[in-house]
C-alpha cells in the first residue's frame, strides 16, 4: 500500500512539475525527480492515495477525464463571458443538489474541483453523496437532471479512476 502511494504521488508530482515547467529539458527533468521525490514521501503513510486505481484503464480514464475538463473549462469560460458582455442579464442562480455514485473522498474531491474549476459553478458543500452546487444558470433543479447536467460528464471518468 506504501508503495503503491509513493508511485503515485511520485507519477503525478512529475507530472505537474513537467506540466508547468512546460519543458523537457535534462535540467528540469532531474530537477523534477528530484523534487517529486522528496515530496512524495509526505504522502506514503497519509492513506491519500489508498482509492486510486493503477491499471491501464485508469491511465485511459485519466487522459480521457483531462480532454473532458479542459473542453469544459473552455466552453464554460466562453459562457460565462457572453453572459458578461451581454448588456441583458442572462443569470438564474440557484443552489442544486447533485448527487454522486463515487464513494472515495479522493474521488468525490476531484468531482468537486472539477465543478468547481469550470466557470459558471462552484461547489459550495458535499454531504455524503451529495453535492451542493452553485450554478450561475439553473435550468433545473430537478436533482437527476442537474446530475446529468453537472456530474456525469466528469464522474463516469472518475469513477474508473477513484471506484
Amino acid at each position: 500500500m506504501k508503495f503503491k502511494a509513493a508511485v503515485i504521488a511520485l507519477f503525478l508530482g512529475l507530472l505537474i512539475w513537467l506540466g508547468l515547467n512546460g519543458s523537457l529539458g535534462r535540467e528540469v527533468l532531474i530537477t523534477g525527480i528530484i523534487v517529486t521525490v522528496i515530496t512524495s514521501f509526505f504522502y506514503i503513510g497519509s492513506g491519500v492515495f489508498r482509492d486510486v486505481h493503477l491499471t491501464p484503464r485508469a491511465l485511459i480514464a485519466l487522459i480521457a477525464w483531462i480532454i473532458v475538463f479542459l473542453i469544459e473549462l473552455v466552453k464554460s469560460n466562453i459562457d460565462v463571458m457572453s453572459r458578461v458582455v451581454t448588456p441583458k442579464v442572462r443569470i438564474n442562480p440557484a443552489i442544486v443538489q447533485v448527487k454522486t455514485k463515487l464513494r472515495s473522498r479522493l474521488g468525490r474531491l476531484a468531482l468537486a474541483n472539477s465543478i468547481t474549476l469550470t466557470p459558471g459553478t462552484l461547489t459550495a458543500d458535499i454531504v455524503d453523496d451529495t453535492l451542493f452546487i452553485h450554478w450561475i444558470d439553473a435550468s433545473t433543479v430537478d436533482i437527476d437532471e442537474a446530475t446529468r447536467k453537472i456530474v456525469e460528464k466528469f464522474e463516469k471518468h472518475l469513477e474508473v479512476l477513484f471506484g
